[in-house]
């Protein structure tokens, strides 16, 4: 009698997480932070997992996650709903400091993972891609020059992939220099959030 190997997207996270390939290399050990469940309609995804995120296990649990989730309109509840938003990070583990900021994500994350995440979220609509590092991999050669050419150019990327800086308090000056884009992407933004997710403005 032959029995059935465990598979799914259950078995998959627990792989991740359990995974140390990049162990050498972080300063604080790994620890893989994602969510994500096979009824996902919209799919965040960021840069790397900072400390605070890294020593509580909760992604975007800092106050980068706190404006993201309001240039979203969603509350906690929503955000963390794993079967209505997937959140995935170009790297799982914190990378370490350098010398402006937090290192750039590991590669290996998204070599060994990240296709066999996506294929077990068949319910996508619409993909946030925050930050340089996503946007790189998402949109290749769609991107502009410079991350912010990226943002600007939010309207040429279709219904269902939005392009948004990084939330982070760092970048205070970044929004204070582009106005627009609370003022024309984030309505925008909530308009689709509320359109997928079913949810009255």
């Amino acid at each position: 009698m032959t029995t059935s190997q465990p598979s799914g997207l259950p078995v998959l996270l627990a792989e991740i997480r359990a995974c140390r390939v990049c162990e050498p290399h972080l300063p604080l050990g790994p620890r893989p932070v994602l969510q994500a469940g096979r009824g996902a309609r919209v799919l965040v995804v960021g840069q790397a997992p900072g400390v605070r995120v890294h020593e509580t296990g909760i992604p975007w649990n800092d106050r980068s996650g706190e404006r993201l989730r309001a240039w979203m309109g969603i509350g906690p509840d929503v955000f963390y709903d794993a079967d209505r938003v997937a959140l995935l990070p170009m790297g799982y583990c914190y990378p370490g400091r350098g010398a402006s900021g937090d290192l750039p994500p590991r590669r290996e994350c998204a070599e060994l993972w990240l296709e066999r995440v996506l294929a077990e979220l068949p319910n996508i609509e619409l993909l946030l891609l925050v930050g340089a590092y996503a946007q790189q991999h998402f949109l290749a050669n769609e991107r502009r020059a410079t991350l912010t050419d990226t943002v600007a150019a939010w309207r040429d990327y279709g219904e269902h992939r939005l392009p948004l800086p990084h939330p982070s308090p760092r970048n205070q000056g970044w929004f204070k220099r582009h106005p627009w884009f609370e003022r024309e992407l984030v309505p925008v933004l909530q308009g689709r959030i509320a359109a997928v997710l079913g949810q009255a403005r």
